[in-house]
C-alpha cells in the first residue's frame, strides 16, 4: 500500500481536477477526433499517444487540432472520456 501526501496508509487520497466546461472538453475531442480522421490517423491511438506521452505531435496540427487540444488539461481529457464509456454501459 502506497502512502498518501500525509504519510498515512489509512486513507484514500482524493483526485480533483480543475474544469474547463464539459461541453468545451466535447466540442475539441470532437473537432480533434475529426481532424484525425479526415488525416487518415486512428484517433483512439493518436489521442492516447497524446494523453500518455504529453507530446503534442500525436495530435495532427490539421484544423488546428493541436492548439485546440493543448488548451485543455490531459487530466480533463481523460476524465470526460471516463465519464462518456460510465454512461455508456450505464454504470451510473
Amino acid at each position: 500500500m502506497q502512502e498518501n501526501k500525509t504519510g498515512n496508509t489509512q486513507f484514500t487520497e482524493f483526485f480533483t481536477v480543475e474544469h474547463e466546461s464539459e461541453d468545451r472538453v466535447k466540442m475539441v475531442l470532437a473537432q480533434v477526433y475529426d481532424a484525425l480522421r479526415e488525416k487518415g490517423y486512428n484517433p483512439a491511438n493518436q489521442i492516447v499517444g497524446y494523453i500518455m506521452s504529453g507530446d503534442p505531435t500525436y495530435i495532427t496540427s490539421h484544423n488546428g487540432a493541436r492548439s485546440l487540444i493543448m488548451k485543455i488539461e490531459r487530466d480533463e481529457l481523460v476524465e470526460e472520456m471516463f465519464n462518456e464509456y460510465i454512461k455508456a454501459n450505464g454504470w451510473e
